[in-house]
């Protein structure tokens, strides 16, 4: 509801304006799936998709996927002719084909000026101009009237909170581009400490997402596979094991393993299947995205053709470029 209102004055604000078009809001990750492992410390993650403005267009540039293991972008954003009737009626210049210094004293100024760094999108002053976005907002909305907005720090989202003394919502707010009509997106969330400001790794989050909702209208009322998720992120807090990584595991196991034998009464056989797949996984330094190059994905999930027959990328990539990982994982394991 809050997203919704957002969404609102989103689009009336920046409806004849030279900023990203923002659309509605797509809830991701694990508070939307159902598994949180922070139990009542959710932080609700939201994708919000952007399409460009009047006058300029989106190229998603790949690029050091070989360095990383992992594809990331660069949104290249490009000036485009807007010479037509229709454009021209409603009092829009040409950004192209107007002398600068009429466009600088009768129009606001291009994308490339406000949110690029050298023609690219840039993730850090996209990120500020939504907190800004959000500041201006908050007072019109509904919610405000009761609740109290905390803005807080970051980098390459906008993150917040709501309270209205009894009741907090954390919600952190990614940006993205979506690649073509598919589900799968280039988004603002960091991979590494380092992530460049024009870097924009592309996201399964869409993707998973969907997925979980495939597997809920077939799971039976009494299936286990969110609690197996739930049991292993918590016993995960301890260990240096990504949570993703037992996500993944259990993706996987849910394209093989029937859901009428997700049932209460599979449980402890379902928790040794994880197990067993994450030492499998740990001792053969390899564990496949669910998502990249998976041909076999219910149909309305929808990838890229790069996407799906791209060669499987490893989550475990760091097991086989450092022994002493290697090492630490299979200690761990025998811990865990």
């Amino acid at each position: 509801n809050l997203m919704d209102n957002f969404a609102i004055y989103f689009r009336h604000v920046l409806s004849n304006s030279f900023y990203p078009s923002l659309q509605g809001a797509i809830g991701v990750g694990s508070a939307f799936e159902g598994w949180s492992p922070r139990e009542h410390d959710f932080v609700y993650q939201v994708l919000i998709p952007m399409t460009p403005p009047q006058g300029h267009s989106f190229h998603l540039e790949l690029h050091s996927v070989a360095q990383t293991h992992k594809r990331n972008f660069r949104v290249r954003v490009q000036l485009e002719c807007t010479c037509t009737k229709e454009q021209q009626a409603e009092n829009v210049l040409c950004f192209l084909h107007h002398p600068k210094e009429k466009l600088r004293s009768n129009q606001e100024p291009s994308l490339l000026d406000t949110l690029c760094t050298n023609s690219y999108l840039d993730v850090y002053k996209t990120a500020r101009w939504f907190y800004q976005l959000v500041r201006a907002i908050w007072p019109v909305l509904p919610q405000s009237q009761n609740w109290h907005l905390m803005l807080l720090p970051s980098r390459r989202s906008c993150q917040f909170k709501v309270t209205n003394g009894r009741e907090i919502f954390r919600i952190q707010i990614l940006f993205g581009v979506r690649r073509g009509d598919s589900d799968i997106f280039v988004s603002s969330e960091p991979r590494e400490a380092h992530t460049q400001r024009t870097t924009w790794p592309e996201t399964y989050a869409v993707a998973e997402m969907k997925f979980f909702k495939h597997i809920a209208k077939q799971a039976p009322p009494d299936s286990v596979h969110f609690k197996c998720l739930q049991f292993f992120t918590h016993l995960l807090l301890s260990f240096s094991f990504p949570i993703y990584s037992i996500k993944t595991i259990v993706m996987h196991l849910l394209h093989v393993v029937p859901v009428s034998r997700w049932r209460r009464r599979h449980l402890l056989n379902r928790l040794l299947d994880i197990s067993e797949s994450l030492c499998l996984c740990v001792l053969a330094k390899r564990l496949n995205n669910f998502i990249v190059g998976n041909q076999m994905l219910p149909q309305d999930i929808r990838l890229p053709p790069d996407v799906q027959t791209a060669p499987p990328c490893n989550l475990f990539h760091h097991l086989v470029e450092e022994p002493a990982a290697h090492n630490q994982a299979i200690n761990e394991y025998q811990v865990l």
